[in-house]
């Protein structure tokens, strides 16, 4: 069984990131779980051609900071000639009406002027990042959910009508984890694509400045520190975010503090204390860039070799190869 799980660099990497998924992935994942730097999944939009680079090679800096196998890391550009004639052929086994009817799209493309076409096929480059890796599992939210089915409908059409290549993927909730919300307005997540980021907190920022966003969180109305995510959800994002560093509960970590200035410091303190030896080890990768590119190189030949035979068999039974 593998299972896939992929980080797009719209952005830095968040603490929203690391605790609700990265952390884990570097504690739980197998031999069988497969994580990418979905850089081309960030160019469905109007991007910085450097920035793109560059937060790509951080991303992967930071995954493998935490503690992630590089044997399980690739940079899915690494690999696009491969990926580009996988989607081509997916693109063929796919009705527009498919594409078109995904929820993300309407969404994303509502009240634009002038939408990019790869925002309508960026589904079928998601499906072929998941078949081209044979994966069998790919957690995502509910917000992704309806895409790794396209990719399921895919794979059956395909191996229906040309001849058995693709393993079958189905979409798995991943484990309940830290939720947390932007400092600023607790009613949205922390985001690594957000314009404002008074309320974010990247994994690589300072000492210092994470103590100042965390310290000028918003905290809703009262005095009391409670635990009440519907009616209080800035004080309940701060338990949250603490309970994720030190493994309290909210609740119980809400009883321990009489001022929201002393929850706001305990908070801050430990987010420092979590992030301190990601912060210090990517840092530190991030000036071998040697290191980083054998590692990008040698993640591009596993991901090629891993995939190799689905692709040239697809090509052959397709009759373009």
């Amino acid at each position: 069984m593998t299972r896939l799980s992929g980080v797009t660099p719209s952005g830095h990497i968040t603490l929203g990131n690391y605790l609700g998924a990265i952390q884990r992935w570097a504690a739980e994942g197998t031999e069988h779980d497969l994580y990418f730097m979905s850089d081309l999944h960030a160019m469905t939009t109007s991007h910085n051609p450097g920035r793109l680079r560059s937060l790509a090679t951080e991303g992967l800096a930071v995954l493998i900071s935490a503690g992630i196998s590089p044997e399980r890391l690739f940079v899915q550009s690494d690999i696009a000639r491969e990926l580009g004639a996988l989607t081509w052929i997916l693109e063929c086994t796919c009705s527009y009406g498919e594409a078109a009817r995904m929820i993300q799209f309407k969404e994303k493309a509502k009240g634009q002027a002038g939408v990019r076409l790869s925002l309508l096929t960026y589904p079928t480059l998601m499906a072929a990042d998941i078949l081209l890796q044979g994966a069998s599992e790919v957690p995502v939210g509910e917000d992704q959910r309806q895409h790794v089915e396209l990719a399921r409908t895919l794979a059956r059409r395909f191996n229906t009508t040309y001849g058995e290549v693709f393993t079958m993927p189905q979409a798995v909730l991943p484990p309940a984890a830290a939720r947390v919300r932007d400092l600023s307005d607790p009613t949205r997540k922390m985001s690594k694509s957000a314009q404002d980021t008074a309320g974010v907190v990247s994994v690589l920022d300072e000492p210092d400045l994470i103590g100042r966003k965390i310290r000028r969180a918003v905290t809703d109305g009262g005095s009391e520190v409670v635990y009440s995510p519907e009616d209080r959800p800035g004080l309940a994002n701060l338990l949250e975010i603490l309970a994720g560093c030190t493994g309290g509960s909210p609740a119980d970590l809400a009883a321990e503090h009489t001022t929201y200035g002393s929850l706001k410091n305990a908070t801050a303190e430990a987010v420092i204390e979590t992030l301190r030896p990601l912060r210090e080890a990517t840092n530190a990768l991030l000036q071998d860039p040697a290191e980083l590119d054998r590692v990008r190189k040698a993640g591009a030949a596993r991901a090629s070799e891993r995939g190799d035979h689905r692709l040239t068999s697809a090509l052959r039974l397709v009759g373009a190869g």
